[in-house]
């Protein structure tokens, strides 16, 4: 430990990203990355852009990408934030809205940034406790001293709350904000979003990297009551006026209004996912009932790090979580199905007892 560091950094654990190998022979099922790409909209907008504007600052509002999304859920700017993915948004969000000296309440198996980020602000934090299929109680959230953060769909599970249990928990928490990190909701039943009107305390956080594609652009966005975004924005503006370039703009913007490409590979992300964790039942998996673009699988007879590793070995890289509660867990990012078939493939030569079924 560096003398030099301050209690901050001396406090931190940072958050371990899932791997990222340089082979490109590699299938990366791993970090939840979107297997068919942006719409063509956003490389047209992003060309366009590039040889007009990067010689100026963007603007430091967003405004333009803020409309979009403003239009694509029928609210005003002033209920949207942008910002530099979601991490950025939501480490925003802990600054904004929890303080140093009342504790906040998030499920003990959900994203592991939460902890990060509680601890480096210095937050205290309860974890809660899941039941033993994963799910939540929605009453262990109720009455929170400094607010609740919840993942919905959550990581890694992949389990989903329906709206109204979203509700009774912002409900109940009248005097706090109420986090529902949504990175994955657009492969759920349905959004939170429709609260945001009625509670003043809720804060709906969201990604563009998963179901639009835009991983490497780096564009996430928080909608709330414009109290609440107001409150993000002076914290942005303390930081770093500046948090999206121009190419991530434009590129989101061209995203959001491309709905026919969205919604068709959504779909076929959907479609993907009931087929595999029907074929992965078939071998002898344990499968949660996911509604994100990735599976939580563990198999009745081998070891989810022996599998980690063999699968490794053969060329698919899936997240193996070294913790008690989940260490006999697997986390499988649903690929396209053309991947999908051939992991099939692999399992079957690593679990020689399965059945081999690909799809037509």
């Amino acid at each position: 430990m560096n003398k030099f560091w301050s209690k901050a950094v001396k406090r931190t654990e940072p958050y371990v990203p899932g791997e990222q190998l340089k082979d490109p022979n590699i299938i990366k099922l791993n970090t939840n990355e979107n297997p068919y790409g942006p719409s063509p909209q956003v490389s047209r907008s992003i060309q366009t852009e590039m040889t007009q504007s990067l010689h100026l600052y963007p603007a430091p509002d967003a405004d333009e990408l803020r409309d979009q999304i403003g239009s694509y859920y029928k609210l005003d700017r002033d209920y949207i934030f942008t910002g530099n993915g979601s991490d950025e948004v939501l480490a925003f969000s802990f600054m904004a809205f929890f303080e140093e000296y009342t504790k906040i309440r998030f499920p003990a198996i959900t994203y592991s940034f939460y902890p990060v980020y509680a601890k480096l602000f210095d937050i205290p934090y309860e974890e809660v406790p899941l039941k033993r299929d994963f799910t939540l109680a929605p009453e262990d959230f109720f009455g929170a001293d400094g607010g609740v953060i919840i993942a919905n769909p959550n990581a890694p599970t992949g389990l989903y709350l329906g709206v109204e249990t979203i509700e009774e928990i912002v409900r109940n928490n009248p005097e706090r904000v109420v986090i529902i990190d949504e990175a994955y909701i657009d492969f759920a039943p349905a959004s939170a979003v429709s609260l945001v009107k009625r509670y003043p305390n809720l804060l709906i956080v969201r990604t563009m990297s998963k179901s639009r594609s835009l991983a490497g652009l780096r564009v996430g966005f928080a909608i709330g009551d414009p109290g609440l975004t107001e409150g993000l924005n002076r914290i942005k503006d303390s930081v770093n006026s500046y948090t999206i370039d121009r190419l991530a703009i434009v590129g989101a913007t061209a995203a959001i209004k491309d709905e026919e490409y969205f919604q068709k590979t959504r779909q076929k992300i959907i479609d993907t996912r009931e087929w595999i964790i029907s074929e992965l039942k078939k071998r002898g998996f344990h499968v949660l009932p996911s509604k994100a673009n990735f599976i939580f699988v563990s198999h009745y007879k081998t070891s989810a790090a022996s599998l980690y590793q063999r699968l490794k070995d053969s060329g698919f890289l899936v997240r193996h979580f070294q913790r008690p509660e989940i260490d006999h867990y697997l986390r499988i990012t649903v690929g396209s199905d053309e991947q999908m078939t051939s992991f099939l493939d692999t399992l079957d030569s690593i679990l020689p007892s399965a059945s081999s079924t690909v799809r037509d």
